[in-house]
């Protein structure tokens, strides 16, 4: 866990970054070949061959299994709302987080299919992050300590970790992430999000501009991107990535703000994703380039854009099946079948 207090948070999680363990690879060759002996054509299957093989090597166990998949949803509020970049006003942030908790929104449904268990994140709403077009998100301490706060999604010991958020504002963040990091013009990056158009969607985009321009000199470091443009919401996602690598723990990846806590990590260290499945592919225009410069292929394609981590919970059906075909598949001298 990290310390909050010590003397160069940034300098601990840079720490935990090159601890980062990888798979077991003996435990991928021996699922690689059970996949090849399961009465079937070989890759008949496609990517649920794929996905069994990758679960097995961060498992440890040749024939894995996903039995506790957990749902985390971080919900945070920004201070850049106020700017009118969204057609929502910043309280339905807490209104949705009482919709989770009774149960009534899109993500409770599907985790109740899917024997998932959900647990939301409140990260200080009544408390907005600063206004990035004028002053840093985060301080060094804040950003460290919100990270190693979002590690606590690993509490309750989940075998598959799916991440989502919730923030009025966010995706206006997540953008400016991206533009910090990558580069190019702030419209390239800014989406509808929540539906903005018109004006909306100019403020959004003069938004990401300016907070980028504040921040240049700063953008060469990763971990200085996440804490001036980003908010509560990514860095503790961030926080929660990082962790569950430490444990070996699968992680499912939402939308387009979850993306962005994970392209911070990527940065850091280009393996630092290898863990992480993209759940889908939402419907935010720049959310298949960012999947394709991190070098993730979306399990879903559905054109959802609805965040709180539905479409990363829907993901845990594509996984359940791809380990029940893996386990429960007989082999081609069990089935008596001859194998070409």
């Amino acid at each position: 866990m990290l310390r909050a207090a010590s003397g160069l948070p940034f300098d601990d999680i840079r720490n935990l970054i090159a601890a980062m363990p990888g798979p077991d690879l003996a435990a991928r060759a021996a699922a690689e070949a059970r996949q090849g002996e399961l009465v079937k054509p070989p890759g008949a299957l496609g990517r649920l061959e794929e996905i069994a093989i990758m679960i097995a090597g961060w498992q440890g166990k040749a024939i894995p299994a996903v039995n506790r998949p957990t749902v985390a949803v971080f919900a945070a509020t920004h201070g850049v709302a106020a700017r009118g970049v969204s057609p929502y006003p910043a309280e339905v942030t807490k209104q949705m987080v009482a919709t989770f908790t009774a149960g009534k929104a899109a993500v409770n449904q599907i985790c109740g299919v899917f024997g998932a268990g959900l647990r939301v994140f409140d990260l200080a709403l009544d408390l907005p992050t600063p206004d990035i077009v004028e002053e840093d998100a985060l301080t060094e301490a804040e950003c460290a300590a919100t990270m190693a706060f979002g590690m606590e999604a690993l509490a309750g010991e989940p075998d598959l970790l799916c991440l989502g958020e919730m923030g009025i504002g966010n995706t206006t963040v997540a953008a400016a992430v991206f533009n910090g990091l990558y580069g190019g013009r702030a419209e390239e990056w800014v989406g509808p999000g929540t539906g903005s158009t018109g004006e909306v969607l100019t403020r959004k985009i003069a938004a990401v501009e300016a907070a980028v321009a504040r921040s240049a000199g700063h953008l060469d470091d990763p971990l200085e991107v996440l804490r001036k443009l980003g908010g509560r919401e990514v860095a503790a996602i961030a926080g929660a990535i990082l962790a569950a690598r430490l444990q070996r723990v699968p992680v499912v990846l939402d939308g387009y703000v979850v993306t962005a806590a994970a392209a911070v990590l990527h940065a850091l260290d280009p393996s630092a994703l290898d863990h992480c499945f993209a759940g889908h592919c939402s419907a935010e225009p720049a959310h298949r380039r960012v999947l394709e410069s991190l070098g993730l292929r979306p399990l879903l394609d559905l054109g959802m854009r609805l965040g709180e981590g539905s479409g990363a919970a829907l993901a845990i059906g594509v996984i359940k099946a791809a380990l029940a075909c893996h386990a429960g598949m007989a082999t081609f001298s069990e089935a008596g079948v001859a194998d070409a």
